[in-house]
């Protein structure tokens, strides 16, 4: 999925007004600047085979697209490689003259509008942003949602749903669980209604419900659960583990700590299994980081734990799944050591967005 944050951004200029606009802006945010080989500054690179050919490359490897050019160039450059607002870089057009800043693609998800609002505020520019959430200075359930770094089930229904309702007036609640509702007031939360308790609801026609939990009371309206990815596995398992097993094993050690599936945020184990086959196929399976550390450094944090000397003779160090948790969570851990079937799993919840 993209971010609501880009951290890499490529800008392509066509005109020497574009070239001195994109001067201006590479004081004030760290850009990548593309231009044509007759148009060349330093500190700028020249498209390769072409502009199309140069934007098809930055596409796939850079967070977000600035264009100084005409909005109708760009949409027909851009237009064969569209996929959707969960992978879509963000895509953001001025003029030269630097007058008008527009959010052309991935406003909310990949955070256009808010490059848009950068860019603008340098420029002194207007803004230029027709998202209908923003339009109506509403928030949006997949701008939370991107600021949370959460997820939902059936994301793309619910956040149509969601917004849909937002701008049509209708009455959708807002509840944070404990472990987020300090923070509430950090987030644009504008159109929500504010639920304080799940058990006695103001009347709505929706519920948006931020937790880790795998369970919430049952609800006679429609509820969305919207679920920050903070929960860390560090994982240890024998040499060639049937993935299923892995996979199995972790979402019933989830579901036992109560924790719904999708509030997964990465696993971890020892650099000797950076290529085992079930630990790199749940990672790409459920599209998460796999983190791996060294002997070194689970062995700074192994005296916190009981030490198997099987595993010590066959890895190095006494326990791989407990200290690569408390290496992902910062010393965090929930619950108990899974430790079935050759495979051990130790959650942890990260405070890190």
């Amino acid at each position: 999925m993209n971010t609501a944050k880009p951290e890499t951004i490529a800008l392509f200029c066509l005109t020497p007004g574009g070239v001195t606009l994109a001067q201006r802006l590479q004081t004030a945010l760290p850009l990548t600047c593309f231009t044509s080989e007759k148009l060349l500054q330093p500190g700028f690179i020249p498209f390769g085979e072409s502009f199309a050919q140069t934007v098809q490359q930055a596409f796939s490897q850079y967070s977000a697209l600035v264009f100084i050019a005409a909005t109708g160039i760009v949409v027909r450059v851009i237009a064969p490689l569209l996929s959707d607002k969960l992978h879509d870089p963000a895509v953001v057009v001025m003029d030269e003259r630097g007058e008008h800043v527009i959010s052309l693609l991935s406003g909310h998800l990949g955070g256009a509008n808010d490059l848009t609002r950068q860019l603008a505020g340098s420029l002194g520019a207007d803004p230029v942003i027709t998202t209908a959430t923003d339009v109506n200075h509403l928030a949006a359930l997949d701008t939370l949602a991107a600021r949370l770094d959460a997820t939902l089930k059936d994301f793309r229904l619910a956040v149509k749903t969601v917004n849909q309702m937002l701008v049509s007036n209708q009455r959708v609640g807002l509840w944070w669980d404990a472990d987020f509702a300090s923070s509430a007031a950090l987030y644009d939360t504008r159109g929500f209604i504010a639920v304080e308790n799940l058990e006695a609801l103001p009347e709505l026609d929706a519920l948006v419900c931020v937790t880790l939990r795998n369970e919430l009371p049952p609800q006679t309206i429609q509820l969305f659960k919207l679920v920050p990815k903070r929960i860390v596995a560090g994982i240890g398992c024998r040499r060639d583990t049937p993935p299923q097993i892995v996979a199995e094993l972790l979402n019933q050690h989830l579901l036992e700590n109560h924790f719904d599936p999708l509030a997964l945020r990465a696993i971890g184990s020892i650099a000797l299994k950076k290529d085992e086959p079930a630990l790199l196929e749940l990672a790409r399976s459920l599209q998460i980081p796999f983190n791996i550390y060294s002997v070194d450094q689970l062995a700074l944090h192994e005296q916190r734990f009981p030490a198997s000397e099987f595993v010590r003779a066959t890895v190095g160090v006494g326990s791989v799944s407990q200290p690569a948790a408390w290496l992902m969570s910062d010393g965090k851990l929930v619950g108990n050591t899974l430790k079935q079937q050759g495979v051990t799993i130790t959650l942890g919840v990260s405070d890190r967005c």
